[in-house]
């Protein structure tokens, strides 16, 4: 498996900042905590199954003193799958809000058959999807919040030739339990993120303890990159 090393854009609760800096500011620099530090190291270097492909982008800067973000595309056979982005917050004096003073943000998205986007269920499946990627992996975590979108286009005059696209987009962000030093496991909570992207892309589980993830029968093929 590579190291945390992918893409994406659009994003979720604010991550469309086009004043976005490619690192947190000041992320390398005097004055950054020792724990965001520890937490952005974990990200960088945390240990991904093969088909994930991640890499750092634009942290928002509005949202918090201190952020990093990572894109992210589930890629099988040269095809792209699904696709998301994650982004680390930190404030040192804590946030009611977010009960801590860590807080992790996501954008998760893909391509659905029309069928399928039509479940009623779909919506508490995508996110029993996030819920149960985080158990899986015994992550404590709080104040999740979020939203599960399903939209669907149909395409008229000189795109009519192009059939109907439904898609997926799964927004939602959640509190993580801090640790020794008051650092979370980023590691372990990037990895249940990818857990969630596989998911939604459509791909088998990675290990015998994800199996009892919900799943949906029905996935559009894949997308050409």
């Amino acid at each position: 498996m590579a190291a945390a090393q992918g893409r994406l854009s659009d994003g979720a609760d604010g991550m469309d900042d086009a004043k976005d800096s490619a690192q947190a500011e000041g992320e390398t620099g005097t004055g950054v905590p020792q724990a965001f530090r520890a937490a952005v190291d974990a990200l960088r270097t945390a240990r991904l199954r093969p088909q994930i492909e991640v890499e750092p982008t634009p942290a928002p800067q509005r949202l918090a003193p201190f952020a990093y973000a990572l894109e992210a595309a589930v890629v099988d056979d040269d095809e792209d799958l699904a696709d998301g982005r994650l982004v680390l917050l930190h404030d040192p004096a804590g946030h009611d809000a977010w009960q801590g003073a860590f807080r992790l943000v996501t954008l998760v998205r893909a391509e659905l058959e029309p069928e399928m986007a039509a479940d009623p269920l779909l919506p508490e499946v995508c996110w029993s999807w996030l819920t149960g990627a985080l158990q899986a992996r015994g992550l404590t975590y709080g104040e999740p919040s979020g939203t599960v979108t399903r939209a669907s286009s149909h395409y008229f005059g000189g795109l009519s030739a192009r059939p109907a696209a439904s898609q997926i987009e799964i927004r939602a962000s959640w509190t993580p339990r801090e640790g020794l030093g008051g650092v979370p496991d980023t590691a372990a909570h990037l990895a249940s993120w990818c857990d969630l992207l596989a998911q939604v892309g459509g791909l088998p589980p990675a290990g015998p303890g994800d199996a009892s993830v919900v799943t949906l029968p029905q996935r559009r093929g894949p997308q050409s990159r």
